[in-house]
């Protein structure tokens, strides 16, 4: 299993600060970076030093066209073809707002995920 460096605490900081815009998410810890949920589905997140959003398709072009964003890949030739990376400039910024808006409502439309059962050992 590939180990993961930490986000910055500056990084996490202003996560936390674009979180708070989005008070329907549910906030937990995904591969141990935090992470937005609606209905179980994964819609904003951290990995690394890098902020990531999951986009419609047109949403992810006009993002792409926008900002010339990679699509996010977790390992090298692994990409998640729904989500982008977040240029530093745009995590800073209030333009930011929006494409959060984008990426939440995109996920809400989404099936619901069913929460995993916790399995039982029989004895």
């Amino acid at each position: 299993m590939p180990s993961f460096e930490k986000s910055p605490p500056h990084l996490v900081e202003r996560f936390d600060e674009i979180a708070d815009l989005v008070p329907a998410a549910d906030r937990r810890l995904t591969f141990g970076y935090p992470a937005c949920t609606v209905n179980g589905n994964m819609f904003m997140s951290l990995h690394a030093d890098r902020l990531i959003l999951r986009l419609s398709d047109n949403d992810r072009t006009a993002f792409i066209d926008t900002y010339d964003a990679p699509i996010f890949e977790p390992m090298p030739g692994r990409p998640m073809r729904d989500y982008v990376v977040v240029p530093d400039q745009l995590v800073s910024s209030h333009g930011i707002d929006d494409w959060v808006a984008r990426s939440l409502a995109y996920a809400a439309g989404l099936p619901a995920k069913k929460p995993k059962s916790r399995s039982t050992k029989k004895t």
